[in-house]
């Protein structure tokens, strides 16, 4: 059985009190923490620094999954990697050396991931899955929470879940945008072990029952 986890994306939880939610998740069940990084530049949005990454890294023991949708991003990758960053995303189309990007990740120490949008080609991968702990898929368009999930994006996890096996390597495969109970079943039959939700987790008053309930599905 594949090591399914679920990461809430705290882009949906109450700004307010972020430490509380972030704790509140951690308790409920949650596998890591999912952070949002959107600089209104690649994304028209704004969100999260590595001073956000910084205060929440004492309080959970979780790991910290950020996804940069930022550019440019190498910089943020040194900076969020000091802030306690456990896994670092970014998207190709948002650096000039994919491959110095992901290198810069792994010598600060972190995991480092790809994230493709729903209309970036798998090509991205070529040359890049054996240095990859992680392909992130968006099965929505970045830069807002609570979208409606794109059905093409399961023939997308499933040629990507292909790639991954004829690698022969341990990588996760994420996907991330409108994953609720009602879908998250079908998405990990389609190749996913790896799910981000924010409004499905942070739009409910009970963490903990939104979060066994997904698990639920996956059994």
């Amino acid at each position: 059985m594949p090591n399914y986890r679920i990461a809430p994306s705290i882009l949906s939880a109450d700004f307010a009190r972020l430490g509380e939610e972030v704790v509140a998740v951690a308790e409920a069940g949650a596998d890591m923490i999912h952070i949002d990084v959107m600089d209104n530049h690649y994304v028209p949005n704004l969100t999260f620094g590595p001073l956000v990454c910084r205060a929440l890294r004492p309080i959970t023991s979780k790991p910290l999954d950020v996804h940069l949708m930022a550019t440019p991003v190498d910089k943020l990758v040194v900076e969020f990697a000091k802030a306690g960053a456990d896994i670092i995303t970014f998207h190709p189309e948002a650096s000039e050396h994919v491959d110095r990007t992901i290198q810069t990740i792994i010598d600060s120490g972190c995991e480092a991931g790809l994230v493709l949008n729903p209309s970036t080609p798998l090509n991205h991968l070529e040359w890049t899955l054996e240095k990859l702990s992680m392909v992130l898929l968006m099965s929505v368009n970045p830069g807002f929470g609570g979208q409606t999930f794109i059905e093409s994006t399961y023939g997308k996890i499933n040629q990507v879940r292909d790639m991954i096996k004829e690698s022969g390597r341990d990588i996760s495969l994420q996907v991330d945008g409108g994953i609720n109970i009602r879908n998250i079943r079908s998405i990990a039959m389609a190749g996913a072990d790896t799910f981000v939700s924010g409004s499905a987790i942070f739009g409910v008053e009970n963490y903990c029952d939104v979060i066994t309930d997904m698990r639920n599905e996956l059994l």
